[in-house]
């Protein structure tokens, strides 16, 4: 079984580095494929550009085979030839925009199925914001305004990305649709991935990781380890 690595936001760039060297330590090291997931930004016709800037990071930080792949509707997610792609990739890493977009491109794809494949397999498996999002049981669509039923890779949990910015307006309603489900709360410049233990995983960046249960709420800072059942 493989990896999982969430982070809140603003993920190319300043206090990241550490928690993608990470998934660069788990998946492999600096030679292992990594591919690239922008649909979530094809509603804002940013794809290409989101996906450029995320090649540009993992190659800054050493990695030498990384793409991102014109994986940006459900036609491409059904593509046989990309879901070979990131069937053998390393980390799956899927860019923030539209959660909504992006898990119905998803949902029961080929696409879907390869990532699940990898991620047996022993891949890291995750994203930013959006990205991270969809892989939860429910995730929050902002621009609708509802709550869905996301691609299930973690179940119990949803993802409150953008937390210390504006996520954390969310909450509140959060609570109320979803009085069962465990919510992070993700910082910007901030991400969480699992290693060694499955259920046990630590903070990297600048900011910080929130879990809100019931009326429990408690605080990760960074390097923090904590214990969140799956």
């Amino acid at each position: 079984m493989g990896y999982i690595l969430l982070e809140g936001g603003a993920e190319f760039g300043g206090d990241m580095e550490a928690v993608d060297l990470r998934a660069l330590e788990l998946a492999g090291g600096l030679h292992v494929p990594i591919s690239i997931i922008p649909a979530a930004a094809a509603p804002a016709k940013d794809h290409q550009n989101a996906g450029n800037n995320g090649v540009q990071w993992f190659r800054s930080l050493g990695a030498t085979n990384v793409a991102a792949l014109p994986l940006v509707d459900r036609k491409s997610a059904e593509d046989r030839g990309l879901a070979q792609t990131l069937g053998k990739s390393g980390i799956i890493y899927m860019l923030g925009g539209s959660p909504r977009y992006l898990e119905q491109c998803l949902r029961a794809s080929a696409a879907w199925q390869a990532i699940l494949t990898a991620y047996e397999m022993g891949a890291v498996v995750g994203g930013s914001s959006a990205g991270a999002m969809v892989l939860c049981e429910h995730y929050y669509d902002p621009f609708q305004a509802k709550v869905y039923e996301g691609l299930g890779l973690l179940l119990g949990i949803s993802v409150i990305p953008h937390y210390d910015t504006f996520g954390h307006r969310w909450l509140d309603l959060l609570l109320q649709l979803l009085p069962h489900s465990t919510f992070v709360g993700i910082d910007e410049q901030t991400g969480m991935i699992n290693g060694g233990l499955k259920n046990r995983w630590q903070v990297y960046g600048k900011g910080a990781v929130r879990l809100f249960r019931s009326n429990e709420k408690s605080t990760f800072g960074p390097g923090q380890v904590f214990e969140l059942l799956l």
